[in-house]
């Protein structure tokens, strides 16, 4: 134990424990808390390793995220280092972390990272689009009104987008998908990354669409779609534009807040689309 404690964010194997790097090892080995998304998961993960953790395994979910990072907290501030690890790829990434991140930081402790795998960039490595500019959005919103907002909002998005999806609702996730970004936009769904029964569907939203309404997909899914062709960027006509924040207003929002809604979505400055509505 020293004067200041340290956090290591742990990347963790996707699923083939092969992948876990030597710094991976030697973190388990050494930290004097391991917080586990699954502390079973991580006991068989140490297991195909051949390690032993001799440190204090403890839980860090989405379930006592909130209630667990000030005893983390208080851990790291008397000097102890502090290993997180999740279920696969990076803490923090959809996935617990944040939260103990910024009390580390916000205490003065140092906060490093072991890196390893990342399903985010291995299925943009592996989806065939282009992958010097992408944006990742992590997962959709649950309900399918706010989802569907969510993404004409991102209809125009010139850059390969990543996003994360339950097997359990990507099958609406990808009808939304195809009907805002249209059905011949290309992607690539990505299944049980680097395990046993890795997948990796390359066809355009509308084929995934129906792939997926026949029978729900199983394991964990990363799904990359292609950016939006520059001419779908340009600028609505004000006559759609005066559309939209009707639609929004008769859904309930404020016009203020339905002007912003717009503007967000079309990128374009909100005084804009305000001269166009009140024109």
């Amino acid at each position: 134990m020293s004067e200041v404690g340290r956090l290591i964010l742990l990347g963790a194997p996707l699923g083939n424990a092969a992948d876990a790097s030597a710094r991976f090892r030697e973190v388990l080995t050494t930290a004097d808390v391991v917080a586990a998304e699954d502390t079973r998961r991580l006991t068989r993960l140490a297991r195909d390793l051949d390690v032993t953790v001799p440190g204090r395994i403890v839980s860090y979910f989405e379930g006592n995220e909130e209630r667990r990072t000030p005893e983390l907290a208080d851990v790291l501030s008397a000097g102890y280092v502090v290993a997180l690890v999740t279920d696969g790829g990076m803490p923090s990434v959809s996935d617990p972390g944040y939260r103990l991140v910024r009390a580390a930081l916000d205490a003065g402790v140092p906060v490093t990272a072991a890196p390893g795998p990342s399903a985010v960039t291995t299925a943009l490595a592996l989806s065939g689009l282009p992958s010097d500019r992408f944006c990742f959005e992590g997962f959709l919103p649950r309900s399918p009104g706010a989802r569907r907002s969510r993404l004409r909002a991102l209809a125009a998005e010139e850059r390969t987008l990543v996003l994360f999806e339950a097997p359990h609702r990507i099958a609406p996730a990808l009808a939304d998908l195809a009907a805002a970004f249209g059905p011949d936009r290309p992607a690539a769904l990505c299944r049980e990354l680097t395990k046993t029964y890795e997948e990796v569907l390359r066809r355009p939203l509308g084929e995934l669409a129906e792939w997926a309404a026949e029978g729900e997909p199983r394991g964990e899914i990363t799904l990359v779609v292609g950016g939006a062709p520059p001419a779908a960027a340009s600028r609505p006509d004000d006559e759609t534009l005066r559309a939209a924040v009707a639609e929004r207003e008769a859904g309930g929002l404020s016009r203020r807040d339905a002007i912003t809604e717009v503007a967000t979505e079309y990128g374009l400055r909100r005084r804009e689309v305000y001269t166009v509505v009140h024109s």
